[in-house]
């Protein structure tokens, strides 16, 4: 009995009785309720009704590559060929960035759960079984890296799209790479470069989306997060998801490529949520103090000290309680 196919059985929206799922997959009771409590200690939500047997909790479902790419525009399926879906791997992002060369422009990979999967500066990003969206998109450009300023932020106004587009609430932008429902986090962004500095060169895009977030798992974040479950009625199908950032993906790098960061500097602005707060920036150089005020046209943070403008390419950002 394959984890895998135990899920997508209780998955189907159906009970499943211990007997039924024991002779379906030929094995012993003992070992199907021994396979479910690894999978609740995994942190799926498992409804275990008397009398009537198994199932998912929630709606979640299998990702299946032929579904995202039915669900995805006629005109950009095409460009959406190279598309894998695994079942476990490290992380998609580390995926698409050792295996580059033999990919075309926009390859996709997604998995059902990562075990190193990782955030900004090395975090780790936590992945449980199922219950979220890992998706990487592997970017090629004709431009050097100093010509993609700005990207991450451009990706954020992209998912932010898609996941509106998909029922949840108006979201927010935290620069440089989290996507906010209030101000929790509900989608983070890794954006990795390789190739050449003056070109060509490509870009790697990693994205992780909250759709169900297990206690265990909200435990060890350190930080406010939030999940589709709380906000999305009814929660969004995964494969619609998938499909739906695909979507905005290629419309919003096809501008970026074309005109930069500037061409989506206000739709960014409009969901900016460092505007007019009290900061606290942390880099190389040191701890900064002030206000919030926007993003210039290359993407860099702009930090209100006084009478004084500072602009940062690069550093963490602390909002200060009231």
């Amino acid at each position: 009995m394959q984890t895998r196919d135990l899920v997508a059985a209780l998955a189907d929206g159906r009970d499943w009785s211990g007997n039924e799922l024991a002779q379906r997959f030929g094995v012993t009771r003992a070992a199907v309720w021994k396979r479910l409590a690894e999978l609740r200690r995994a942190g799926l939500p498992l409804a275990a009704m008397a009398g009537h047997g198994y199932r998912l909790a929630l709606p979640l479902e299998l990702l299946d590559a032929q579904a995202i790419r039915a669900g995805l525009p006629p005109l950009l399926r095409a460009r959406f060929a190279d598309l894998a879906v695994h079942w476990d791997i490290d992380s998609t992002n580390s995926e698409l960035m050792r295996s580059a060369a033999a990919h075309a422009d926009f390859a996709v990979c997604l998995a059902e759960q990562q075990h190193a999967g990782r955030g900004r500066r090395g975090r780790q990003w936590q992945s449980p079984l199922l219950c979220n969206i890992y998706l990487s998109l592997l970017k090629r450009f004709d431009c050097g890296m100093g010509s993609l300023s700005g990207l991450s932020l451009a990706v954020g106004v992209a998912v932010a799209r898609a996941l509106e587009h998909c029922g949840a609430p108006a979201l927010g932008l935290k620069w440089p790479n989290d996507v906010l429902a209030g101000d929790a986090k509900l989608a983070g962004i890794l954006v990795e470069l390789g190739g050449e500095f003056l070109g060509p060169c490509y870009a790697v895009i990693g994205v992780g989306v909250n759709l169900y977030l297990p206690a265990a798992v909200r435990e060890a974040i350190d930080q406010p997060v939030a999940d589709l479950a709380a906000c999305c009625t009814p929660l969004p199908s995964r494969n619609v998801l998938a499909a739906a950032l695909l979507a905005e993906f290629a419309r919003v790098l096809d501008q970026f490529a074309s005109d930069g960061f500037a061409a989506l500097r206000e739709d960014f602005a409009q969901r900016d949520r460092l505007l007019g707060r009290a900061l606290v920036l942390s880099d190389a150089a040191g701890s900064h103090s002030g206000v919030g005020a926007g993003i210039d046209a290359r993407g860099a943070l702009l930090l209100r000290q006084g009478d004084t403008i500072v602009r940062f390419d690069s550093a963490e950002v602390t909002v200060r309680k009231a």
